[in-house]
């Protein structure tokens, strides 16, 4: 059962308040993930006290890279299940892991930092994992 929309706000605005667009539906995700050529971030965000409380500051950190995706979405396990669900689709080769990160190209998987790659590890590190994986995926170049 979802937690109440109050509670989980806050977390929602961690990410919203820097540009993420929140994908609710299967709908949403599709509109996004099947129809973008480009880079898109997809931060599965979760109410995860320990890994998504960090995971979320190293994703803002992680903006200030030189590089970064063009489109920015998240989805909210636990709460918009649909969507999580059908994001979850496109991660191909991953269980399921909340909080994660996933970077698609093209509607491809291209980087997938998952919930035990973020446990344990401050906002800095994760942020650094993010920033090489932009200046890998997201230049012209690729």
């Amino acid at each position: 059962m979802p937690y109440p929309d109050l509670l989980v706000q806050p977390m929602r605005e961690d990410l919203t308040r820097l540009g993420f667009r929140e994908l609710r539906s299967s709908e949403d995700v599709d509109d996004i993930l099947s129809n973008v050529d480009g880079p898109v971030l997809v931060v599965v965000n979760s109410v995860c006290g320990c890994a998504a409380g960090a995971l979320r500051p190293g994703v803002a950190l992680s903006l200030r890279s030189d590089v970064v995706p063009p489109v920015l979405t998240t989805v909210f396990a636990g709460q918009d299940m649909d969507a999580t669900a059908r994001a979850r689709d496109f991660f191909t080769g991953y269980p399921p892991s909340s909080p994660s990160v996933a970077l698609l190209r093209g509607g491809d998987l291209v980087y997938m930092m998952e919930r035990h790659q973020i446990e344990g590890r401050g906002p800095e590190a994760i942020a650094a994992d993010l920033a090489a994986a932009y200046r890998e995926h997201c230049t012209e170049a690729v």
